[in-house]
């Protein structure tokens, strides 16, 4: 999966391999299944290595959290996670680099509809967003 990719990849080297959580399944472009259902049931393990990696920081400043928001993962489950971390870490920033659905570019009908279920979440949670066009 994505993930292996990831790992096997050039850059596989640079992430810990205990910093990794993933699921049995995405989100199937559904804003809603990575924010209430799949995104919720690996929330609390994505959160502990951010709390793990917080507690390694000698002057922790914010977050930068980098997410799609035309599939179900990244709108509905980073929305959450961006949430999430504000909740436990108010008074820290929160920056976004959110990349934005492009009808040119586009996999699935759906993607104008998670990406605009998760402007609301940003708005509210997020300090900083450097909006991405996909079709750049």
């Amino acid at each position: 999966g994505t993930m292996d990719s990831v790992r096997a990849g050039p850059y596989g080297q640079i992430f810990r391999p205990d910093n990794f959580v993933f699921g049995q399944s995405g989100a199937g472009n559904n804003w809603a299944k990575g924010h209430y259902t799949e995104g919720a049931e690996l929330i609390d393990s994505v959160l502990d290595v951010v709390r793990k990696e917080a507690e390694n920081c000698d002057c922790l400043q914010g977050f930068q959290v980098c997410h799609s928001l035309g599939g179900g993962t990244g709108s509905g489950m980073g929305t959450l996670l961006i949430s999430k971390i504000r909740e436990e870490y108010p008074d820290r920033m929160m920056l976004t680099f959110s990349v934005f659905p492009s009808p040119k570019v586009s996999d699935t009908v759906v993607e104008p509809y998670n990406a605009t279920l998760s402007v609301h979440q940003l708005v509210e949670n997020a300090d900083e967003c450097m909006v991405l066009d996909n079709e750049a």
